[in-house]
């Protein structure tokens, strides 16, 4: 994979700082530029970019017109590179990074706390599905879920939430959820 980098919107080409750690795997431009044109307009919208690594979808988010986003990781490599990519590219207040794991997250943040979108992009080896799914409930009424997922695997069906899209990219698949209440 060449040099990781914004593909679209105000920050279109800028590079981005990866993770110096095999703990991530970076999503592919072909993946992410999926996310937001399935997505379409999210002009304005709040983003919750969870298992975060280099912030790439989430500052792809502001790139593209996001209001706010939250990015929460728990590698310290990875809060670097999400820290360095925040101040490279001027993205403060919108950007905002959380230094702790999704669960810990969870269990001491505001409970009524919603976003537009939630994209949950786990490692692979430990997906962590009671986590994710209690990231639904974060989740505003008809906001999004976007999770990737092993490409080998079925998408796990969550309460509240439909399924309405599902893409398959060889070792990774997006399933794209919408909250229904």
């Amino acid at each position: 994979m060449g040099a990781l980098r914004i593909i679209a919107g105000q920050y279109k080409n800028r590079s981005l700082a990866s993770p110096k750690t095999t703990k991530t795997h970076p999503m592919s431009e072909q993946i992410r530029g999926a996310i937001f044109n399935t997505l379409g307009d999210i002009e304005g919208l709040t983003v919750l970019d969870t298992f975060a690594g280099s912030g790439a979808i989430g500052l792809e988010a502001i790139s593209r017109g996001a209001e706010a986003v939250v990015l929460i990781d728990a590698d310290k490599s990875a809060q670097k590179a999400i820290a360095d990519n925040i101040q490279d590219l001027a993205m403060q207040p919108k950007a905002k990074l959380i230094k702790t794991t999704i669960s810990n997250w969870l269990a001491t943040t505001i409970a009524d706390q919603r976003f537009d979108i939630v994209i949950a992009d786990p490692p692979y080896h430990d997906v962590q599905l009671p986590t994710i799914a209690r990231l639904t409930e974060r989740i505003a009424t008809d906001g999004w879920l976007v999770l990737s997922w092993p490409g080998k695997e079925s998408l796990p069906v969550f309460p509240d939430c439909v399924r309405v899209v599902e893409r398959s990219y060889g070792d990774a698949q997006l399933g794209y959820y919408q909250k229904v209440n």
